[in-house]
């Protein structure tokens, strides 16, 4: 009977001082040294590449972790059709509706639990400055993930697509220029029509055509000729058409490495 009780005073002794084997030793400290961060995701613009964000995070999340664990996310979605007649106005000069809502969905996030943010749309970085303002969490800016991505490759000059807004104002291409020391490059009037064009009639109606990805093509094929030696998918839709094996410079795929970004804040210290 002694010698029942001394051995398992022994075994409690082992696992007590974490003589347990190395595998298991390491998930713990992974797991429960730090706790992951509550993603913060203004979606819905459109709920197409909100989708694909969603989506994103949590495989890359269970591939850092593994097992069954996935990305802590807390997402808004913006009805976009009542959104959509805001862009007209902000279009028109009257930005007040727009960020009005970009704001409230900021603060709902906010006092909801999460711990930053991360918006789903290239062009609504426009409100950062707007959000910043109202909020006390961080707001993780895709300009400067991207900007990040670039500049590890050794870029310095580089084609930009996205809304007509996003590659006609600074906002973006300011950003990449005055932080990261990057030349942009965009599109003519003609071709930024086509660009803006298929983004809001078909990419953000979930229509993926043929057609629309040999223009894009053809419009990368043209800001290389001006000298970008990658380019920019400046736009959340775009990588649901236009892939890297369509054409021979580097693509920058601003959802992935936004949601890349957003999932590195989310594990660090973890």
């Amino acid at each position: 009977m002694v010698s029942c009780l001394l051995a398992a005073f022994l075994v409690a002794v082992v696992l007590v001082c974490g003589c347990t084997t190395p595998a298991a030793t390491n998930e713990v400290i992974r797991t429960e040294s730090a706790e992951m961060k509550t993603i913060g995701v203004i979606g819905g613009i459109s709920w197409v590449s909100s989708a694909e964000y969603y989506v994103l995070m949590n495989e890359m999340v269970e591939e850092e972790l593994g097992g069954l664990h996935s990305a802590k996310v807390l997402m808004y979605s913006i009805e976009f059709g009542e959104f959509s007649k805001q862009e007209r106005l902000a279009s028109q000069g009257d930005w007040e509706p727009l960020r009005r809502t970009m704001i409230d969905a900021a603060e709902r996030l906010e006092m909801g639990g999460a711990d930053f943010i991360i918006i789903c749309s290239n062009t609504m970085h426009s409100t950062v400055d707007d959000i910043e303002a109202h909020v006390d969490i961080p707001v993780l800016h895709i300009a400067d993930a991207t900007g990040e991505k670039i500049t590890e490759q050794g870029l310095t000059t580089v084609g930009l697509l996205g809304t007509k807004y996003t590659m006609e104002q600074g906002f973006y291409r300011e950003r990449l220029e005055d932080t990261y020391g990057i030349t942009v490059i965009v599109p003519n009037e003609t071709e930024q029509e086509i660009v803006n064009a298929v983004i809001f009639d078909e990419l953000c109606a979930e229509q993926i055509t043929d057609a629309s990805r040999e223009k894009y093509i053809e419009i990368i094929d043209h800001l290389v000729e001006q000298g970008a030696e990658g380019v920019i998918l400046g736009c959340t839709e775009i990588p649901l058409l236009v892939k890297q094996d369509d054409v021979d410079v580097p693509l920058f795929d601003t959802m992935t490495i936004h949601a890349e970004a957003a999932v590195r804040y989310a594990l660090d210290g973890i």
